[in-house]
């Protein structure tokens, strides 16, 4: 016999959509009077012309809190979530290859060569670490559990399962993961090596750059000399913190800013990718104890950056 559940509050429960496993956007529509969820995306991304919504809503790529394409007539309501799929007209393909190093059920560890970004950001989406690896490996579960810059290049690791990623998440806030970077930079006879540079960082100018600045330090490096070549040095980076653009402002501060740097310590204006000249910085090893299995995890970039 088919067992029969009582009362009238019993309701089967309904799939909550995760924007994020999805790659979507989200907006809670903002006050306002327009008519239809369409209007208020228009004038709210007003960079987004109307015929590029019309399509984009008429391909399903716009849609609802329950992650149901929205129709064109949707009543604006304030509030209302809308979640999209970010689109770059004609995105310029980045001819560079990544490569899978190790990847199981609960990790994949990626060696991201440099100029290739990580997640979708400004002019790129689909030429992303993060989508190229869903595509080749089919999962639409991968999720970055660090990053590095663009310009950067070296080992990143995704968590590949929902149910285990918490558990790799820690790993950094906890510091319980040892990373180790390698740059190219001038030499720096007058420093005695090894050394650990501790400072404060804080937003810089132009609004993408970092900087030293009063106060308690909040970031700290490790820095040992691994190789002489005249007058450019291979340096060994330990980060004990993990601040956007750190590595970058503490050898400047020191000194001897890394090759080919577009940011540090002058932006570089107007300045195209140039594939044979990068940025001389490597995130080239990773250890940690697997917090899923206990073993002891080791990993190292392939890629070496030439003098």
């Amino acid at each position: 016999m088919p067992t029969c559940i009582e009362g009238s509050n019993f309701r089967m429960s309904t799939p909550t959509f995760s924007a994020a496993q999805n790659q979507a956007s989200t907006l809670y529509l903002p006050p306002g009077s327009w008519p239809t969820v369409l209007d208020c995306l228009c004038e709210h991304f007003s960079a987004i012309g109307r015929e590029q919504w019309l399509d984009r809503i008429a391909r399903g790529r716009v849609l609802d809190g329950q992650g149901q394409p929205i129709a064109l007539d949707l009543p604006y309501k304030e509030g209302l979530r809308i979640h999209y799929f970010r689109e770059v007209p004609d995105e310029k393909p980045i001819p560079v290859v990544e490569s899978i190093l190790y990847a199981d059920e609960h990790l994949v560890v990626a060696d991201k060569p440099h100029f290739l970004p990580v997640t979708p950001a400004g002019e790129y989406v689909e030429q992303t670490l993060l989508r190229r690896l869903i595509r080749r490996l089919d999962n639409p579960h991968l999720v970055p559990l660090h990053r590095i810059d663009r310009h950067t290049a070296g080992l990143v690791i995704f968590s590949a399962n929902p149910q285990t990623r918490s558990a790799y998440q820690s790993l950094f806030p906890t510091r319980q993961i040892d990373k180790r970077y390698e740059a190219i930079a001038r030499a720096l006879p007058a420093l005695e090596f090894p050394l650990v540079h501790k400072s404060r960082l804080i937003d810089g100018e132009p609004f993408f750059r970092m900087q030293e600045g009063p106060g308690v330090a909040n970031t700290e490096t490790a820095v040992e000399v691994r190789e002489k070549n005249g007058d450019l040095w291979r340096y060994g980076l330990y980060p004990v913190t993990g601040k956007k653009h750190q590595l970058r402002v503490h050898m400047t501060a020191l000194g001897a800013s890394i090759c080919n740097d577009p940011f540090y310590p002058d932006v570089l204006k107007d300045v195209e990718d140039d594939y044979a000249n990068p940025l001389k910085l490597l995130a080239q090893g990773l250890r940690f104890v697997d917090p899923v299995t206990g073993e002891e995890r080791e990993f190292e970039s392939q890629i070496t950056l030439q003098w």
